[in-house]
């Protein structure tokens, strides 16, 4: 695809691209009203912007790659935060798991925790 901001993607083009089903772009229209807005053609066909793409590309990592939710992509993009890097994403996330874990259980409580874990993984094996 160009880089020309008006240039125009059918939704076969994007999906083959995201290597996604259409159905699976039309419902994140859905879920994602405010980020995904392609314009219809003759017929009701959807046709998306280059920026619209690149919004769906990161919306792809953040729930294929990254393992959000939709409830928590929906929350980056009502705040604004949608990263415009993906590592900026994955670093937020570990932090916000980092400091979770760290205010939730003590240091003692999760070295048991992951000697529990080998001793099982050990018996598995």
């Amino acid at each position: 695809m160009e880089n020309n901001n008006e240039y125009f993607a059918s939704i076969n083009e994007v999906s083959k691209r995201l290597a996604v089903p259409a159905h699976t772009l039309r419902y994140w229209e859905k879920q994602f009203p405010v980020a995904i807005r392609p314009t219809t053609g003759a017929g009701g066909r959807r046709y998306y912007r280059t920026e619209t793409v690149q919004k769906l590309i990161q919306i792809k990592d953040l729930l294929y790659t990254h393992g959000m939710t939709i409830a928590g992509v929906k929350k980056l993009l009502r705040d604004g935060n949608l990263p415009a890097n993906l590592s900026d994403a994955n670093t937020s996330q570990s932090a916000t798991i980092t400091q979770t874990v760290t205010t939730s259980y003590s240091a003692d409580e999760i070295d048991t925790a992951i000697t529990l874990l080998e001793n099982a993984k050990n018996i598995l094996q």
